[in-house]
């Protein structure tokens, strides 16, 4: 099975039907003639089709195995995958000039990610949820938490993960009840179950940054991100958002949390650095 990347239709799509030459005004788009933006396109065929595309079958065959040492390695083939996609600045496509993005619009971003997960969709799930995460702290971290997190997440050194659902809930998110409940010390005690670990451990990124996302009926509603537990191994002072607040947080058992489908029913949490 070979991936034709449609090239000609992003194209087709961006300069006659979004005409995107006529947004030179707004942000991004200056740097984005359509000149500029068809070599993106046409590099991002290529690379999905000729480096992505090829490991699609590898990762079906092969999955990512966890070692007993808890550890986490992807498909054959992945790994360097990725780290071609960094040296090429892919990640960084989208991203604020002020961490170290490229700053281009995001439609031009959206056109090479539908590339990637029409070649790879497996793989496409590290960069995508990265940019999830990336994206969440632009909007409401704050100028701290931003300078910590943003540069790693938009260079690919960082990624992201999402921990999102509940056994109960499937896509009715209204229905979460894992809480994060903050302590005297600064640490958060967490309890509930959470399913579907996507990309919390592997071996492409330094680290991963873990959507954890607590919230539940009753209780102030709001989504939070806590690192997993290699993240805090590199963080200085990692930190959460929780609606418009901002608080230290502590991080869940290593071994309960970031590297199993399903944590027990109630996790106790510590501060950075406290040990199990």
């Amino acid at each position: 099975m070979t991936y034709q990347p449609p090239v000609r239709d992003h194209a087709f799509i961006l300069a006659d039907i979004l005409n995107i030459d006529q947004y030179g005004d707004l942000p991004g788009f200056a740097q984005a003639p359509m000149d500029v933006v068809s070599q993106i396109m046409e590099e991002s065929g290529r690379f999905t089709a000729e480096v992505l595309a090829p490991l699609n079958a590898v990762g079906d065959k092969e999955g990512c195995h966890w070692l007993p040492d808890h550890t986490v390695t992807t498909p054959k083939g992945f790994k360097a995958a990725y780290a071609q996609m960094v040296a090429g600045g892919w990640p960084a496509l989208g991203a604020a000039p002020a961490y170290g993005g490229q700053g281009l619009p995001h439609v031009i971003n959206l056109s090479f990610t539908e590339m990637t997960s029409s070649a790879n969709m497996a793989f496409g799930m590290y960069p995508g949820l990265t940019h999830g995460a990336y994206s969440a702290i632009l909007a409401g971290g704050s100028q701290d938490q931003k300078d910590l997190y943003l540069p790693k997440l938009a260079s690919g050194q960082w990624g992201g993960t999402m921990n999102l659902t509940e056994p109960h809930c499937g896509t009715d998110l209204g229905l979460l009840r894992t809480k994060a409940v903050p302590q005297a010390d600064g640490s958060y005690k967490i309890s509930g179950t959470k399913i579907w670990i996507s990309g919390g451990e592997h071996d492409l990124a330094e680290t991963s940054f873990t959507w954890s996302w607590p919230g539940s009926r009753g209780h102030r509603r709001g989504f939070a991100e806590f690192p997993s537990s290699s993240c805090l191994n590199s963080c200085r002072t990692p930190t959460a958002i929780r609606g418009n607040e901002t608080a230290s947080i502590a991080t869940v058992s290593k071994r309960r949390w970031a590297f199993t489908a399903m944590p027990p029913a109630s996790c106790a949490t510590r501060k950075p650095g406290a040990g199990w």
